[in-house]
């Protein structure tokens, strides 16, 4: 479908420019279909349209006469449209012959268009037009900037399709496959001055009956926000014993920035009914009042008062995942003078997990203009440091020799700006392990980001594979599955499960590496670690053909991988896991 030349435009037309998401819907070989049976396909494209009109929480623009374009004002309401339209085009099909199945196709993506006489027109709507041309028979396609308002396993099942070439784009777009979310996984159960980190406040949540005997519940909800946010070393969080001066005050949330110095507020209300308890927490900017996330949890009232409630870790990753969207739009969007030094250190974290190479760089780009403006920070440098081990590990580098000292400069800075500082101490753990082979020093390394910080879920994961590395399969699996329970829905998730892969790969668990290297695969088809797992695991579990499919997949993303090459850089090399795996990539083909 091409959206471009449908319209010709008066020669003064009346242009406003908003930002929306946009959702295309087209039917499945409809040339075919209508041929057929043109009397048959209206009637039953027109039964499916009527119900898809009547669940839908936006404003239908168009009926393109085999499809629809719709706008929404939110992302999250898109993909329930999106899901609601092809389940209605399932139930309808039920009972027809399968030559004359209506199926749809579907892209979405959010950003500005141009709204001229109600119609909108601009490179969004036709980015969507071109990510709807991605997808498959019954399948929904969306860019990155939409799946990054969505949250893998709650809101949705994420499949990343990799960067895509779409016609008359310049440059490829990385796209993702997203269907209705599965179960979900149950799991048991020294701050720095300056402005690389943004500053949240929770205010007291209210109760929603005044009289209620459950007034308390507010209170002890937004305590444990508090104590969940303060474990993130990514942010400044209010102490609730300032923010408790604000409950009951009918204060504007800019006032309330004011107050406290924060840049978000999180507030909202609380429900007791029975036995379950019902939150409605709000996400705003402090300076601007802009609302950027709104939701709803419930649970049990006594999960609440024991301190487990499921509530506080949903809340705390949805306005985590919403302030990354909010700092990375606006980088996107304003000149770098302007922007706030934490705006450009959480845009760079998340741009260096994307893993595409554009974005790679310009996560360097930015780490290094937060670094010039809080030379005496640890945070800034401990993640370049992670930024220049990604690059060797993912073959980009052109001189990891040299890559390999500026990690090590970056991580010594970190600890200087700050010893006690866990990220720092896990990063240098990092570095001793990958480059230095150092392991007895990145042990130690380990052992004392935990101690600072026994809930910090990336120390675990890498103490976890150093254990890997060097064969301990029992204590690299519990502690990358520690690490696993800890961030349960981490928005860089694809990491965590490669790492949890290769500290199977150690337990000799081939099956458990291979379901952790497709789950990661899944949300990220170009992190190079990942197919080593599923070329290891499958030739270890006898699916030779398999492993061989796979190796030449990983040869596609790093050509120059060699086993020599591989050995060199493997932490694992001078172990009993070191031959074993390459012995593995050997067979399935990866050049000696």
């Amino acid at each position: 479908m091409d959206l471009e030349g449908i319209y010709i435009l008066s020669s003064e037309p009346d242009l406003r420019r908003v930002v929306r998401t946009i959702l295309i819907a087209d039917i499945v070989e409809s040339v075919r279909l209508f041929e057929r049976n043109e009397a048959e396909t209206v009637n039953h494209w027109l039964a499916i349209l009527k119900e898809i009109l009547s669940t839908l929480r936006g404003r239908l623009n168009r009926v393109l006469g085999d499809g629809v374009l719709v706008e929404f004002d939110q992302v999250k309401d898109a993909i329930a449209a999106a899901f609601a339209i092809q389940q209605a085009c399932f139930r309808d099909n039920i009972g027809r012959p399968v030559e004359s199945h209506i199926t749809m196709r579907i892209g979405i993506e959010i950003g500005e268009v141009l709204i001229v006489q109600e119609d909108l027109f601009g490179h969004t709507v036709n980015l969507a037009a071109r990510l709807c041309s991605l997808a498959g028979p019954g399948e929904t396609v969306v860019s990155s900037r939409v799946r990054e308002q969505l949250t893998p396993a709650l809101d949705v099942d994420i499949e990343d399709l990799g960067e895509c070439y779409l016609k008359h784009l310049k440059h490829p777009i990385r796209a993702y496959r997203v269907g209705p979310p599965g179960p979900r996984p149950i799991f048991s159960s020294g701050t720095l001055h300056g402005d690389v980190r943004p500053t949240v406040a929770v205010v007291p949540f209210t109760g929603r009956d005044p009289s209620s005997e459950h007034q308390w519940t507010g209170d002890v909800l937004a305590e444990e926000l508090i104590r969940e946010l303060s474990l993130s070393s990514d942010l400044n969080v209010i102490s609730r014993l300032s923010t408790a001066a604000f409950r009951g005050r009918m204060l504007l949330v800019g006032d309330i920035g004011a107050y406290l110095d924060a840049n978000y507020v999180l507030s909202g209300t609380i429900a007791v009914s029975g036995n379950e308890v019902t939150a409605s927490a709000e996400l705003a900017e402090a300076k601007s009042a802009r609302v950027v996330w709104t939701g709803k949890a419930r649970d049990h009232l006594a999960a609440l008062a024991r301190g487990d409630c499921d509530i506080v870790p949903r809340i705390v990753m949805e306005i985590r995942r919403a302030m990354t969207v909010r700092e990375l739009e606006r980088v996107r969007s304003q000149s770098l003078p302007t922007l706030k030094t934490y705006s450009l250190l959480m845009a760079a974290i998340a741009l260096m997990h994307r893993m595409s190479v554009r974005d790679f760089e310009e996560a360097r780009h930015l780490l290094e203009t937060v670094i010039d403006r809080a030379k005496r920070q640890a945070l800034p440098q401990a993640w370049l440091a992670q930024w220049f081990v990604l690059r060797v590990q993912q073959g980009w580098s052109p001189d990891p020799q040299k890559d390999a000292q500026r990690a090590l400069d970056c991580s010594k800075q970190a600890l200087d700006a700050d010893p006690d500082c866990s990220l720092a101490l896990a990063v240098d753990g990092l570095v001793q392990t990958h480059f230095l082979k150092r392991l007895d020093l990145a042990h130690l390394r380990y052992h004392l980001a935990v101690e600072k910080n026994p809930n910090d879920s990336l120390a675990w994961l890498l103490k976890g594979t150093m254990h890997a590395f060097m064969g301990q399969g029992r204590e690299a699996v519990d502690n990358t599955q520690r690490a696993l329970r800890l961030s349960p829905l981490d928005p860089h998730r694809y990491y965590y499960d490669s790492l949890a892969g290769t500290a199977c790969l150690a337990a000799e668990d081939y099956e458990g590496a291979l379901r952790h290297a497709h789950s990661s695969l899944r949300a990220n088809r170009t992190h190079t670690s990942t197919w080593r797992v599923a070329t290891i695991a499958m030739w270890r579990l006898g699916r030779h053909d398999e492993a061989r499919d796979v190796a030449r997949k990983l040869l596609t993303l790093e050509p120059g991988l060699t086993i020599e090459r591989y050995l060199a850089r493997s932490p694992a090399a001078p172990f009993n896991t070191g031959k074993n795996w390459s012995d593995a990539l050997l067979h399935a083909g990866v050049p000696n």
